[in-house]
């Protein structure tokens, strides 16, 4: 069926598979790494009380049949090894269905997690990840050839996604039309990286020049996703070099390497490999009857729920980072819409002094990824994914008591939950836990090329206001 099929993306299909693999891969140890002292039994938000509020049809999660903390470590524990065998191959060396069967599996099993995992999966790249994993369902394996719909789907999932990124800014934040929003978003972003601080200093006319060609490749670029080629493959390639200069200005999980994976699928790889003189494409057999079927069903499906998305993106009032319907398929993104011009951090502190007076000492309680010690320099995590350091850059921006898992954590600090402290760099209290607690609002900003020289700093921070008293085991806050 000359009509169905594009051999020639054989090499798209498997960049795209392979790195769909390794991010799904990340998911998951993410996942296995964080979700019981977020989410178990005894997390900060616990999924059994979640399940009791929120029905099945709202959250389809095979968690509605049961759900301990075993159990989850299982399926988390399932979808890193299907992960890492897809990653490895393995799809490539068993029938058509068997293949398909694998990348479903990994579909629910993410999808299960994302739909129980509250505010902490609240994040684009979480819906991101469960519709590019429903589509690679639908992509066959090495015997066959990538169904040429399933790869139109691809393109207008990565259209959405730029697209709608471009579109939230315009209409958002005036510093996006005025070309200055990057002399705040290197400093304010909610998790620099260890180059952030250079960015940050590049001069203003850079900055503008880093904007305008985010507007080129949000705005112009994903039109050209749906032109002849080599004009798609051009398109997607400067999506791939703006994201490959977000994944160094920042960490933003695996949003930029899934944006990444997804523009790969565009690139005629196959066509350049053959040129270049290396393996040509293999043989494909004819598409089974039943496959063809299968993929114009879920084409049909995907083109029905495209509706409400497509109308959001016309809309005056854009919805960032929604889904439509409970299972992840057809969704909205977008992503700074607004950017904040000064930094605010929480820093959480405690004390063994048995009374809070004047002289208390305080000792401060580090993260893994977020800006604490000014001294230390901003790490490289992405496309790892630190759920709590995250919502860490959300609190600051409001009270404490606005977020129902912050009065939760200080409990578990002073309780010295080693499941909760396992989420931070280090703990300053191993012997015994803390008698008091308490959380200061300071801004940062980096420091200047000549504080940095003279102090060895890469921020320097300044006390703001009280974010939450000094608590105690008992206390009523």
């Amino acid at each position: 069926m000359d009509w169905f099929t594009a051999p020639d993306y054989w090499l798209s299909r498997l960049v795209f598979q392979r790195g769909l693999a390794a991010i799904y891969l990340v998911g998951f140890l993410v996942a296995l790494n964080q979700f019981p002292a977020l989410l178990g039994a005894n997390g900060l938000t616990p999924v059994p009380a979640f399940l009791r509020r929120v029905p099945f049809r709202r959250a389809p999660s095979v968690f509605h049949l049961r759900y301990s903390d075993r159990l989850f470590a299982l399926v988390a524990g399932s979808g890193a090894l299907m992960s890492a065998a897809l990653l490895a191959g393995l799809a490539d060396l068993v029938p058509l269905w068997g293949a398909m069967l694998m990348w479903a599996f990994l579909w629910v099993l993410y999808l299960s997690i994302v739909n129980v995992g509250q505010v902490w999966y609240s994040f684009g790249w979480e819906s991101l990840l469960c519709e590019a994993g429903f589509l690679a369902i639908f992509l066959g394996n090495a015997g066959t050839a990538p169904p040429v719909l399933v790869l139109w789907l691809l393109r207008w999932l990565l259209f959405r996604l730029e697209f709608g990124a471009g579109l939230i800014k315009m209409r958002g934040d005036r510093c996006w039309r005025d070309l200055t929003c990057l002399h705040y978003h290197h400093e304010t972003q909610p998790m620099p990286g260890p180059l952030s601080w250079y960015f940050h200093r590049l001069p203003g006319p850079v900055h503008r020049v880093e904007v305008a060609g985010n507007h080129v490749a949000q705005l112009v670029a994903p039109f050209g996703l749906f032109a002849p080629q080599p004009y798609a493959s051009v398109a997607a390639g400067v999506m791939i070099a703006t994201q490959l200069w977000l994944i160094l200005s920042g960490n933003f999980a695996w949003l930029n390497w899934i944006t990444v994976v997804l523009a790969a699928s565009v690139v005629s790889w196959g066509d350049l490999a053959v040129l270049l003189g290396f393996a040509p494409p293999p043989h494909h057999g004819d598409a089974p009857t039943w496959f063809v079927a299968v993929v114009l069903a879920a084409t049909a499906l995907i083109v029905a729920l495209s509706y409400w998305p497509a109308r959001n993106l016309v809309s005056r009032h854009q919805m960032m980072n929604a889904s439509f319907n409970p299972f992840h398929l057809v969704n909205t993104y977008g992503a700074f819409g607004s950017v904040t011009r000064t930094r605010y951090e929480v820093v959480i502190e405690g004390t063994r002094d048995p009374e809070v007076t004047p002289e208390t000492v305080w000792r401060e309680y580090d993260f893994k990824g977020k800006p604490g010690d000014p001294r230390r320099r901003p790490p490289q995590f992405a496309p790892y994914h630190l759920r709590l350091d995250w919502l860490m850059w959300f609190a600051a921006l409001s009270a404490a008591y606005a977020h129902p898992w912050f009065m939760p954590f200080v409990r578990k600090l002073l309780r010295n939950d080693r499941a909760t402290l396992r989420l931070l760099r280090d703990d300053p209290f191993p012997d015994a836990p803390p008698t008091f607690v308490r959380a200061l609002l300071y801004r940062y900003s980096f420091t200047t090329r000549r504080e940095r020289r003279a102090t060895g700093a890469w921020w320097e921070r300044e006390l703001v206001e009280e974010y939450l008293p000094p608590v105690r085991m008992g206390s009523r806050h």
